[in-house]
C-alpha cells in the first residue's frame, strides 16, 4: 500500500533504524521504504501490529524495554505525537502538545544515557513552525529555515483570521518551536541532531490528506476552499522518504531542514491541479462557513484547510537534493495514478 519504486541499489551499509511513533502515515512511508532497502527497522508503537518490520510496544511517556532496541543503532527518527486530525479543543490541543514535548524528552534522556547511542537523531517537527508573514501586496513571503522565528502575531487578511489566531494562540507554530526547543535541549553531544520541519505528506492512501481532497475531487466538491489564496505547503512521499535518506548519508548536516517541495502554491491553483489529474472538470467551492461545518461533522479542524504557509526547502536544495517532484502537476498525476493501480 505504501510502495515507493525502487530506485539504484543504495550505496551505504544497512542500518538499524528506530521510529518511535512510526506507526502512522509517514511512519509507514519510512519504514516501507528503509526496510525495502535491506535496512532493520524497529517501529515503537503503543498497538504493535504485524508488518515486514520488527514493532515493540512502548507509551512515549515512560522508560521501557523498548529502550534496548535504541542501543547500538544507528538512526533514530522520532515522529511520536498524538495526530492534529482532531477538533483542535482545550483537552485535544493539551494532548497534541504534551505528547511531542514529552516523548521527545523522554527520548532526550534516554539516548543521553546509552552506552552506544544512534549517530542521528532525526525529530520531526513542522513547516507551520513559521509565522505568516504578507509583503506589500498582500502575498505570503517564502520561508526557509534563515527566517528567524519569534512569538509575535502573524499579519492576518481580515479581523476574523487575526481573531481565530487568538483563539488558539498561534497553536501550530508555538507547539513546533516548543516541540523543537525540546529536542535541540537534550543533551547528546554524540549524536547528530537534524529537525525535519515537513510539510503535508501526499500518499494516495484512504484517509491521507490526498485521499480526502481526492474524494472531495471525486464528488465534484473540489473547487477552492475559503477564499482559495492561502499558500499549500506539500511533499510528495517519494521526495520525502529521499530527503530523510539524503539528510542520513550527509553526516556534516544538522539542525532544521524544510522537508517540502520547493514549489507551493495557492489553494485555488493546488485544487485545479488535482481536479486535472482526476479527469474532474468542475468542483464546487467551499467557502468559509461551510468548511468549518464539514470539520465539525468529520471532527476534524478547519484550520488544516484554511491556514496559509509558505515554507521551502532552502537547505535541501543548497546541500544538492534534488527534487524527483518539485511540481505539483506531476506530483499529482503520479498520485492519482497510483492511487488507481490498487483499486
Amino acid at each position: 500500500m505504501y510502495t515507493i519504486a525502487a530506485e539504484t541499489p543504495h550505496p551505504i551499509r544497512s542500518l538499524r533504524i528506530v521510529l518511535p511513533g512510526g506507526s502512522g502515515q509517514v511512519g509507514h512511508v519510512l519504514a516501507h521504504y528503509f526496510s525495502e532497502r535491506g535496512h532493520r527497522v524497529t517501529v515503537l508503537t503503543r498497538a504493535p501490529y504485524t508488518a515486514q518490520w520488527q514493532t515493540v510496544h512502548w507509551d512515549g511517556e515512560q522508560i521501557g524495554p523498548w529502550t534496548e532496541f535504541l542501543e547500538g543503532a544507528d538512526i533514530c527518527i522520532n515522529l511520536a505525537g498524538r495526530s492534529v486530525n482532531c477538533r483542535h479543543n482545550a483537552a485535544n490541543r493539551e494532548a497534541i502538545y504534551v505528547s511531542r514535548i514529552r516523548s521527545t524528552r523522554l527520548l532526550g534522556e534516554v539516548i543521553s544515557g546509552l552506552s552506544e547511542p544512534p549517530r542521528l537523531w532525526l525529530n520531526a517537527s513542522a513547516a507551520t513552525i513559521y509565522r505568516r508573514v504578507l509583503d506589500e501586496d498582500g502575498i505570503d513571503l517564502s520561508m526557509d529555515e534563515t527566517y528567524e522565528l519569534d512569538a509575535d502575531e502573524p499579519q492576518a487578511e481580515s479581523e476574523e483570521q487575526a481573531a481565530r489566531w487568538k483563539e488558539r494562540k498561534g497553536f501550530s507554530a508555538r507547539v513546533a518551536r516548543d516541540w523543537e526547543d525540546e529536542f535541540f535541549r537534550a543533551e547528546t553531544p554524540r549524536t547528530r541532531k537534524v529537525a525535519l520541519r515537513s510539510a503535508v505528506v501526499m500518499t494516495p492512501t484512504a484517509g491521507s490528506a490526498f485521499g480526502v481532497l481526492s474524494n472531495l475531487v471525486r464528488m465534484s466538491l473540489g473547487g477552492k476552499q475559503g477564499n482559495g489564496r492561502q499558500f499549500v505547503t506539500w511533499i510528495h512521499e517519494a521526495d520525502y522518504a529521499r530527503a530523510v535518506e539524503f539528510l542520513i548519508e550527509h553526516e556534516e548536516l544538522d539542525g532544521p531542514f524544510n522537508l517540502a517541495a520547493p514549489t507551493p502554491l495557492v489553494n485555488q491553483e493546488f485544487m485545479a491541479a488535482l481536479r486535472w489529474a482526476w479527469d474532474v472538470p468542475n468542483g464546487l467551492p467551499a467557502p468559509w462557513p461551510a468548511i468549518k461545518l464539514g470539520a465539525m461533522l468529520m471532527q476534524t479542524e478547519s484550520e488544516l484547510m484554511l491556514q496559509s504557509c509558505r515554507a521551502v526547502p532552502g537547505r535541501l536544495l543548497k546541500a544538492g537534493f534534488e527534487f524527483e517532484f518539485a511540481d505539483w502537476v506531476e506530483a499529482a498525476e503520479d498520485l492519482v495514478r497510483r492511487w488507481r493501480s490498487r483499486d
